[in-house]
């Protein structure tokens, strides 16, 4: 009999491909690893709402969110890591005096602190999002937020990062960075879960290809970067793939011994 592992999946560029896609080997090899008794997860930057109908299509309902921030285990919520409220205020205070537009996130909605913003919506397009983020300025108050988007220039997050300590930048967009807490990442939240599950880490595999994929792929036992992963990513994954065009998840959980 199979041994139960875990295997964790990062979404874009990983399960989807660049048309944000799901190609019909990556899902048929996901319900071929849950037929032979193993535990299948997302692991995302991405908010629960964001991915809900890639939930339904492959029928999971256990995964981390939010870089780490939401994490939940059969559908039942068992780790959240908030913002601190205070400094995220701060930081919208110091982002609008520098014309750089932020979009406050919880686990339901995402809202944004201007009517309107090109970086916004170049960057949020890209994503192929069933919604749009609508405006409400004081979404952050009174409510736990596990992330939020900073838009601003490649280089111009140098200033927030001096002065906001309690927040680690996350650049996924030319002109946008996610806000996570201070120390939050994929890796905590496989963490989390890997303590509920009892699965040990020599049975723990995870497919990436981003910047925000980097924690999750140096401590998970099996890494495996995808073929169109960034140099640094591929750099410290212990196995690399092809890439999502071309049947990345069949070959990457073939080279692993999964399939």
């Amino acid at each position: 009999m199979t041994k139960e592992s875990i295997i964790f999946f990062d979404i874009d560029g990983t399960l989807l491909n660049h048309e944000k896609q799901l190609p019909s080997s990556a899902k048929q090899a996901i319900f071929q690893l849950k037929e032979r008794g193993h535990v299948v997860a997302i692991a995302t930057g991405r908010a629960p709402f964001m991915f809900e109908k890639l939930r339904k299509e492959l029928d999971i309902n256990t995964y981390i969110s939010y870089n780490g921030s939401f994490v939940v285990l059969n559908g039942e919520v068992i780790y959240t890591n908030p913002l601190k409220i205070q400094s995220l205020e701060k930081l919208t205070e110091a982002a609008l005096r520098n014309h750089h537009p932020v979009v406050f996130m919880d686990h339901n909605d995402m809202k944004m602190n201007v009517p309107e913003h090109a970086y916004i919506k170049e960057s949020i397009d890209t994503l192929k999002l069933e919604q749009f983020p609508t405006y409400d300025p004081h979404y952050y108050k009174g409510r736990e937020l596990y992330q939020s988007l900073l838009f601003c220039s490649e280089g111009e997050e140098k200033q927030y990062e001096r002065e906001f300590q309690d927040f680690d930048f996350v650049r996924w967009h030319p002109v946008s960075l996610d806000l996570l807490p201070k120390g939050g990442s994929k890796a905590k939240g496989i963490e989390k879960l890997a303590e509920k599950l009892g699965i040990p880490a020599e049975r723990h595999y995870a497919f990436g290809d981003g910047l925000n994929d980097l924690e999750m792929l140096s401590t998970v036992e099996n890494s495996v970067a995808m073929g169109n992963a960034e140099d640094s990513v591929k750099e410290v994954a212990k196995f690399i793939t092809k890439s999502v065009e071309d049947d990345g998840i069949v070959h990457g959980l073939q080279m692993v011994g999964l399939l």
